[in-house]
């Protein structure tokens, strides 16, 4: 058993404590004194090999922990049979970091899941990225990065993306949270689009004000030009955090629908919910 699997309590203020006690919570890694934390939502039932596995990453830029943003799509893809994780990553209110530092954690988060995915009955070749704004970033960081650039070679099977943060340019947004110019460029997604790579969901507000709508719009042509598969679902009058359980049950429930069929669309989950919790 992985060091980094020995259990723990559910951290955080009150409120998060309650919102992830149904999680079983693992330390994924440990750097400079600092524990990361995965929040697990299994499917109900004995352990079976072999799940999808859907890892999120929550938005904030980098700036808060929002570690229990995504634990409503938590609860609905474990009843769909997929083991879905909220990880924890390194952000500068709490560690005084940046982007290059979730980075690196979100690298670390999937390699965690590959190096124990038999402990955690999941199957390394069908995990999911999944993630808002700065986490969406994250997310398309660790398919699109090439080889040298990331500490192993392992890539998601699937993106669902939320108000995607596309453009790190001095032109776009947050450039300058990076350690240079030269930096935010390089690591830009809309810079680092290319053929062979894995099939997106992207889900945007046309009001958005933070991660303009026009960036995705433009992503996803170029990615399809390149011969990926990419795919934009466009909300009208909707701003940034328009996806969210508690600012729009409509949209929440429109989009995580959506995400379901996408899903199911691309291999990573059986269409027949039976089958799906066998």
């Amino acid at each position: 058993m992985s060091q980094n699997l020995l259990k723990v309590s559910p951290i955080g203020e009150s409120r998060d404590k309650e919102i992830l006690k149904t999680a079983s919570t693992y330390v994924f890694s440990e750097k400079n004194g600092i524990e990361l934390l995965a929040h697990i939502f299994a499917p109900v039932g004995p352990l079976v090999p072999n799940r999808p596995a859907i890892a999120f990453f929550h938005g904030g830029f980098w700036d808060s922990p929002m570690v229990t943003q995504f634990v409503p799509h938590c609860h609905h893809f474990a009843s769909r049979g997929a083991v879905s994780i909220a990880f924890e990553y390194r952000v500068a209110s709490r560690h005084q970091t940046g982007p290059i530092e979730a980075i690196d954690d979100s690298q670390t988060a999937l390699l965690w899941l590959y190096e124990n995915a038999e402990l955690l009955g999941i199957d390394p070749e069908n995990i999911t990225v999944s993630g808002a704004a700065g986490g969406a970033f994250l997310c398309l960081l660790l398919a699109m990065l090439k080889d040298k650039q990331f500490t192993t070679a392992i890539r998601p099977k699937a993106l669902v993306l939320f108000s995607a943060l596309l453009n790190t340019t001095p032109k776009g947004q947050l450039s300058d949270r990076f350690p240079n110019t030269k930096e935010a460029k390089a690591l830009s997604p809309n810079g680092l689009v290319r053929r062979k790579l894995p099939p997106m969901l992207f889900m945007h507000g046309k009001a958005d004000r933070v991660t303009p709508f026009e960036e995705a719009s433009s992503f996803c042509r170029r990615m399809k030009w390149r011969g990926n598969r990419c795919q934009l679902l466009d909300f009208n009058v909707a701003e940034h955090s328009f996806f969210n359980f508690n600012v729009s049950h409509a949209n929440f429930e429109m989009t995580i629908a959506a995400a379901d069929r996408f899903l199911v669309e691309h291999g990573v989950l059986k269409d027949d919910l039976s089958e799906a919790v066998g």
